[in-house]
């Protein structure tokens, strides 16, 4: 188990699609464990697998030192696929390891449907509403290439586009291991 750099936004792996994970082997445990204490160094919620570098469709989550979740189980995402979002929309601010002490408001469904595997290569289907969804479509958006900067209206984006030029040139200070500047 070890930390592991951070992407932060502009590096490549974070604007592409994630690949299909086609084993559950030795090596993608210990990148997931891996991912789990990078994710609790940093003192997120969750992390996808192109946040610490890796092209695979593989994201983490841990609300346990969330107000309401403290006995919530940690769980691995492998492969998921989201197979229905509600039509009732909620507006949260929220922040991204990626995006170090940038915070947006987000529109996000509030409940949804998401198959995915589980390191026994199980399939699951789990029903998620309120903060646990919006975490998954979070970490989910990670997977296809998307970020806070993608999900937002022009005049947040006008707001926050000194700050997102900051973080692209890491001119920030972070309490986390992250990418060095890249190009």
């Amino acid at each position: 188990m070890a930390i592991v750099p951070v992407t932060i936004y502009g590096d490549k792996v974070l604007k592409e699609n994630t690949k299909i994970i086609e084993e559950i082997d030795d090596n993608l445990i210990s990148d997931i464990k891996d991912m789990f204490d990078t994710m609790r160094n940093a003192n997120g919620v969750g992390l996808a697998g192109n946040q610490v570098g890796l092209d695979k469709s593989v994201f983490v989550i841990d609300l346990t030192m969330v107000e309401g979740y403290e006995k919530f189980k940690p769980m691995v995402f492998i492969n998921p696929e989201i197979l229905e979002e509600s039509y009732d929309k909620v507006i949260i601010e929220e922040g991204c390891l990626s995006l170090p002490y940038l915070r947006a408001d987000v529109e996000r469904a509030e409940s949804i449907r998401v198959k995915y595997l589980d390191t026994d290569e199980n399939e699951q289907i789990l029903e998620a509403d309120d903060f646990l969804a919006r975490v998954i479509l979070h970490e989910y958006d990670h997977l296809v290439g998307k970020m806070i900067p993608d999900r937002i209206n022009t005049q947040q984006k006008k707001r926050l586009k000194k700050d997102i030029l900051k973080i692209m040139r890491r001119e920030i200070d972070v309490d986390y291991l992250i990418t060095d500047k890249k190009g």
